[in-house]
């Protein structure tokens, strides 16, 4: 039902509900659901069970009223066939048969803005995802991350929000000191088989790349910054500066592959050379949050609900893991994002209460619950039956580019966000290649290539599509559910935006590409009946919209041409 029928419908049943409320300060909450049962009708309320008590009143005897006092309402026709009472006192609508073929209409008018709302004010967002180390090629974790990331920020856009992406790069600490010795170990010529190879070095092949170009003194461009070797194997630090962005600049081409650009990219060293470390760690001092005992530096995170205090300066020395981020947090704040949403591995999940416990600590007027999260589990990748673990570039596992080179982007990004967050996911190449309806993204692609191949015959026989077609013909049951599946978009959009829940638009896709192979499997569009010929190409356009609009909600081509294998 569109947003603006609810709108509609509340306002008749408030209406019928004054003179049964009159000389009460009785002010129920109209909720309008979709009954579970199709044959219940298309909209169900259940006010008269709420009223029926404080009124001391038969609920069925209520919904009674409620509906004489609907029906009696001029305007009410148009919308409302028929109103039943069900049970205790629920109330079933039925809607009139222009009212649910109104959506294809709006549809066509809308175009590609059909579904999106103006509700976020244009109030920016920040969603953190990716955020990899520059230590090696993106592997099919990031990869995930960029699919629920990205489709994130369009959900965030189709609300009426600003997406800002950022990437942060973990740029300081131990895994880029093991990055350094390995590409240093490599530019003297020992291999990974060596004696001397350091224990925690890095072994893939992209190792001896970097070192290779290094000797050669090679030029780099990360983002807006350049690096250039100096070819000194012996100056780690160097090396070091030479490596980072030499990944960063492979990151970045990865995510150029993904089709994923980002707004801003935050170096995580730029918090201890600006200072910022210092004085999160200072405001967590000052505001009495934090002690020391055998010469480490603890945070009170038992104040604010974690189930034991954490260190934050180590005895010997260095901040723990989680005071950088703090650190960043309250950055974040500060520079103007009061909702933030962070995209990160199921791993991180132990961080999240130290960090949220630091954030309110400082006392810099962050609220509770500051960032929200998205949390992904790994994703275990088979091909002919077996598990792929190994990519030789990397060296120890799938790359996102792997993953492009054999199936494409499309599928890539579709079956990464095509399952819950949090679920476990196996992503199937052998799936992913097949033309059939068991591959997801083929099956809601196909769905928008077949409509379109109707359109190319109604061409070739010299029927235009009439955006101001009649559509009284479409009466059938098949293509009310049809028209009731595309109604159900624009709330689609506004739940998973709310639920950060990109996947349910993957779930709505697939179920819409059914319900168009099941109308077009069952249903000639192309009839001789003019006017029956005109709506059904109207609803058929409409549809094609919708699955276009979804898919690019998910970053996801929309083609025009598909070619499917018996």
């Amino acid at each position: 039902m569109l947003s603006t029928q609810l709108d509609t419908l509340r306002a008749l049943l408030s209406h019928a509900l004054q003179p049964i409320l009159a000389g009460t300060d009785l002010q129920p909450t109209l909720v309008l659901e979709k009954p579970k049962q199709a044959e219940h009708g298309d909209i169900a309320c259940t006010v008269a069970l709420q009223i029926a008590k404080p009124l001391k009143q038969n609920p069925r005897l209520v919904a009674e009223q409620l509906i004489q006092h609907l029906l009696a309402q001029p305007d009410s026709a148009a919308l409302i066939a028929s109103a039943e009472i069900a049970g205790p006192g629920f109330i079933n609508l039925r809607l009139t048969p222009a009212a649910k073929q109104q959506v294809v209409q709006a549809i066509l008018l809308q175009g590609n803005e059909f579904g999106r709302s103006t509700a976020g004010q244009a109030q920016k967002v920040m969603v953190e995802f990716v955020s990899a180390n520059p230590t090696g090629p993106l592997h099919v974790g990031h990869g995930r991350q960029a699919a629920l990331g990205d489709a994130l920020c369009n959900l965030i856009a189709a609300n009426g929000y600003t997406p800002w992406r950022e990437f942060y790069y973990n740029d300081a600490g131990n895994q880029i000191h093991n990055l350094a010795i390995s590409v240093q170990c490599r530019a003297k010529g020992l291999t990974p088989e060596s004696a001397d190879w350091p224990a925690d070095g890095y072994r893939g092949d992209y190792i001896t790349e970097i070192a290779q170009d290094f000797l050669a003194q090679k030029t780099v461009q990360a983002d807006d910054r350049s690096f250039t070797a100096n070819g000194n194997p012996e100056d780690l630090d160097n090396i070091r500066q030479f490596a980072v962005a030499y990944l960063r600049h492979e990151q970045d081409l990865d995510l150029q592959a993904f089709g994923v650009q980002f707004d801003h990219y935050y170096l995580e060293s730029s918090l201890y050379t600006e200072g910022k470390v210092e004085q999160a760690v200072q405001a967590l001092i000052d505001a009495g949050k934090t002690f020391e005992q055998e010469g480490a530096l603890w945070l009170r995170t038992t104040d604010y609900g974690d189930d034991k205090d954490r260190v934050m300066r180590k005895s010997e020395g260095g901040y723990t893991y989680f005071v950088p981020d703090v650190a960043y947090h309250i950055n974040k704040w500060q520079r103007g994002f009061v909702k933030v949403i962070n995209v990160q591995g199921t791993d991180h999940a132990g961080t999240i209460a130290r960090v949220r416990a630091g954030l309110q600590a400082a006392n810099v007027g962050i609220p509770q619950g500051f960032p929200d999260y998205i949390l992904h589990s790994m994703v275990k990748v088979m091909r002919n039956g077996e598990e792929v673990k190994i990519s030789k570039r990397a060296g120890s596992y799938v790359t996102v580019r792997d993953l492009i080179e054999w199936v494409g982007r499309d599928a890539v990004r579709f079956f990464l966000v095509s399952r819950k967050a949090d679920s476990e996911f196996v992503f199937d190449i052998d799936l992913a290649l097949s033309q059939s309806e068991d591959n997801p993204v083929f099956y809601v692609q196909y769905a928008h290539a077949r409509i379109c191949s109707v359109f190319e015959k109604a061409a070739q026989e010299g029927h235009a599509l009439d955006t101001q077609a009649d559509l009284a013909p479409l009466t059938s049951e098949r293509e009310y559910a049809l028209m009731a599946k595309l109604a159900a978009y624009p709330k689609l959009l506004q739940d998973a935006f709310n639920d950060l829940a990109p996947h349910s638009v993957a779930y709505y896709l697939k179920d819409l590409a059914a319900e168009l192979h099941s109308y077009y499997n069952a249903e000639r569009v192309l009839v001789d009946d003019t006017a029956l010929r005109q709506a059904r190409l109207a609803l058929l356009a409409a549809t094609r919209q919708v699955l276009k609009n979804g898919l690019a909600i998910l970053g996801v081509s929309a083609p025009e041409r598909m070619e499917r294998v018996a």
